[in-house]
């Protein structure tokens, strides 16, 4: 060997050995030559998109958000088996895997933000923030309370999004389906006006530094919004967007107006531009994708065709097929995508849980391709296959439910899941993809028809397949965070008088059930009478892997007496 290259030889030896070394307190945001799983983690991707698997089960992830260095940070909607409710992450050996996974924070929620050198994150009721520190994982223990807002049920998880000039804006959704005088009720009329909107139903702007500030009327920056769960500033021109969650039930409730069939696509998901003032019309109209129109809700006055006070009410940009839960929007600014996708909106669809016993749709990340802050073309599916490869009924059963969306500072693409907190990365390959990581191992899943209905059809059965069904689902799981079990519940097995009661006089309530927090309101099925009601009381405790005893009439009339 020369012994002119020894010397040579050993300093590249060295040189290389320092150069792939990454210290664990720094984190590291490179990402070359990190190889996409061989099955993208169980999602579909169009061609020359590869994704991996962060990490996986860690819980019920809503959202997240990626620092400078690549650390990524998941808000959970319910604390982990270690009692966080959120988780750190950071990849040591640059495989785009986590290698370092620690919890801290007991405060719960969706909204999660790192900004201006903090982490700041939501719980139902209040904005926080804790400090971040430079080349450490975790945030300082300090935590200051930016915000406080009214409690109450419905639609409580908050999200926020900020647009650099000193302003935080803050979805604070509906408490109700339509603002009805009697909640989920068929044919029950809306409140005129609907007080709801006085305090909830809006996006509030407040400062974005300013501690212990307090929900004021006077703050509201827009209106007539139900629920906003997905809302983020477009820096590209300079304005909030948002989409809505639509309300339920057309069919349900007001079948002289509405068939089964215009009940699965109908209210539209609107896609929102947010000006101060703005009013989008919420109890009193909704959009119509089909004849793009906002149109009267049927609990003041409308059948479908009447436009009535919805004249001149702001339209959506762009309208998506109703029910499929739109969670969050990302305006992507990086460039490893293709310029096609530079200043596009992803938007992330936790899913359906409502559309009648059909099979349930959404569970995707969508692409719409913007130009001066409007649509450019028509939307796409960007990332499927997250509910598995058979149709489902029920939101329980889908593998994985897109939830949450960020950018890596590379311009990957981060994804989290809400049903066991699966965190993908995707990323482009401009070659195409030569090379994969191993296969996904498979997140085992209970398999939740264990505990499906198998007796024959009843009396009970009838009722609860009119009544019931809609949001317990055939199954009786349920719908996660939305409408609670059944199954081998307390509320169900447990005192019949109040069981009884929550027939006769609905839930208005937050509950907990199994760790569980549901917030539907429940109307009464006080209509039903003595028999009907013991006869579904009884299926469902006979049912669904329960076995308990009937309920009789007479029970019933007891307790109606009571409640009278």
């Amino acid at each position: 060997m020369n012994p002119v290259r020894i010397p040579l030889f050993f300093a590249l030896m060295i040189f290389t050995a320092f150069s792939c070394t990454t210290n664990p307190e720094k984190g590291n945001s490179g990402s070359l030559a990190i190889l996409p799983d061989e099955d993208n983690g169980g999602i579909l991707l169009p061609a020359n998109f590869g994704a991996l698997v962060v990490a996986d089960s860690l819980g019920r992830g809503r959202h997240l958000a990626v620092n400078d260095n690549g650390d990524v940070y998941i808000h959970l909607r319910k604390l982990d088996d270690h009692g966080n409710s959120i988780i750190a992450l950071r990849d040591v050996n640059n495989d785009g895997r986590a290698d370092i996974k620690k919890g801290f924070s007991k405060v719960t929620g969706t909204g999660i933000e790192i900004y201006n050198g903090f982490l700041y994150y939501a719980s139902r009721t209040e904005i926080y923030r804790s400090p971040m520190r430079k080349g450490i994982l975790l945030p300082g223990d300090h935590i200051d309370t930016l915000v406080h807002m009214v409690d109450g049920t419905g639609h409580m998880e908050k999200t926020f999004t900020f647009d650099n000039k000193g302003n935080m804006y803050v979805n604070i959704g509906s408490q109700s389906n339509a603002c009805q005088e009697k909640q989920r009720s068929k044919g029950s009329p809306g409140k005129d006006p609907c007080i709801e909107l006085e305090t909830r139903a809006g996006i509030w702007k407040f400062s974005d530094n300013e501690l212990h500030q307090q929900q004021d009327l006077s703050l509201r920056y827009a209106t007539g919004i139900r629920n906003a769960v997905a809302l983020s500033w477009n820096f590209d021109v300079d304005k909030l967007y948002a989409l809505q969650h639509g309300r339920d039930d057309l069919h349900r409730f007001w079948p002289e107006h509405f068939t089964e069939e215009q009940n699965l696509e109908l209210p539209a998901e609107e896609f929102l531009m947010i000006e101060e003032g703005d009013d989008f019309g919420w109890p009193y109209c909704y959009w119509d994708q089909f004849k793009k129109q906002k149109l009267l809700n049927p609990e003041y006055g409308g059948d479908g065709e009447i436009v009535g006070r919805c004249e001149g009410i702001k339209s959506p940009i762009l309208g998506f097929p109703g029910h499929w839960a739109p969670n969050d929007l990302l305006f992507y600014e990086g460039d490893m995508f293709p310029e096609k996708y530079r200043h596009g909106a992803f938007i992330a669809w936790h899913g359906s849980w409502n559309r009648l016993g059909y099979e349930q749709a959404g569970y995707n990340v969508v692409f719409v391709p913007m130009k001066d802050g409007k649509p450019s073309g028509k939307w796409e599916i960007f990332a499927d296959g997250f509910k598995g490869p058979n149709p489902i009924e029920n939101p329980g059963d889908a593998i994985f439910r897109p939830c949450g969306l960020a950018e890596g500072p590379d311009g990957s693409l981060y994804i989290v899941d809400s049903q066991v907190g699966r965190v993908w990365r995707i990323m482009y390959y401009p070659d195409g993809i030569k090379e994969t990581g191993p296969p996904t191992a498979p997140k085992v899943i209970p398999d939740s028809k264990e505990a499906a209905v198998s007796a024959p059809a009843s009396p009970g059965k009838r009722v609860y397949d009119t009544y019931c069904m809609a949001c317990h689902m055939s199954n009786g799981l349920g719908a996660p965070g939305m409408n609670p079990p059944l199954a081998g519940t307390k509320w169900v097995l447990g005192e019949k008088e109040r069981l009884i009661r929550v027939v006769l006089e609905g839930l208005d309530e937050q509950v907990e059930i199994k760790g569980e927090t549901y917030q539907n309101v429940m109307a009464a099925h006080d209509f039903l009478n003595d028999q009907q009601i013991a006869d579904v009381l009884t299926y469902i405790r006979q049912n669904f892997g329960n076995n308990a005893s009937a309920i009789r009439p007479e029970e019933v009339s007891a307790v109606r007496e009571k409640v009278k």
